[in-house]
């Protein structure tokens, strides 16, 4: 079986989710405050639900349409988030996605990965645009895209329901021209 090949940073290792992850991702990924954030993470976090979305991933990454990465920690392996990379081949662009664990949150941690996969995107993927969206009352999230150098592109308003409440989706986007301008 394929896998993602481990992206290196300063305090971190992004590298393929293992089945030996399930317990964590169930943890982090299942706590109500990370759940509430994203668009696709369900609520309560079911025992199986964890291998069976890495199963997906599994299949995502052989069809090449899309990447991965648990995000974990160099200095004890720690898994702490994940990040994923949804590609769009034919159009050479990827929409990134991102959690990081609740006991982690503020520590600069999703930054440094987002600057990864979008440094690994444009380099070595050689995409053309990298974009990413996340709810208007989440604007730390904003704050990670600008940090790496994305810009607002568009807000849709009401354009996810989560939990019984339409979502604000804001919209950023960098391009491989943009890439390294910050």
């Amino acid at each position: 079986m394929r896998t993602a090949p481990p992206l290196l940073t300063e305090r971190l290792i992004l590298r393929s989710f293992t089945l030996q992850d399930a317990a964590d991702v169930q943890c982090l990924a299942g706590d109500r405050d990370v759940a509430s954030t994203l668009t696709n993470m369900p609520h309560p976090y079911e025992d199986g639900m964890a291998e069976e979305w890495m199963h997906a991933c599994s299949g995502k990454f052989e069809k090449d349409e899309a990447l991965n990465f648990a995000i974990t920690l160099k200095i004890d392996k720690n898994l702490i988030g994940g990040i994923e990379l949804r590609l769009d081949s034919e159009n050479e662009n990827g929409e990134l996605g991102y959690w990081i664990g609740k006991p982690y949150w503020g520590c600069g941690y999703a930054t440094e990965a987002t600057k990864a996969v979008v440094a690994y995107s444009f380099e070595v993927l050689k995409l053309n645009r990298i974009h990413a969206k996340h709810f208007k009352r989440n604007p730390a999230s904003g704050r990670v895209l600008e940090k790496i150098g994305m810009r607002y592109e568009i807000c849709h308003r009401q354009h996810i329901r989560k939990w019984d409440n339409f979502e604000d989706l804001i919209g950023y986007g960098m391009l491989k021209s943009e890439f390294g301008e910050k």
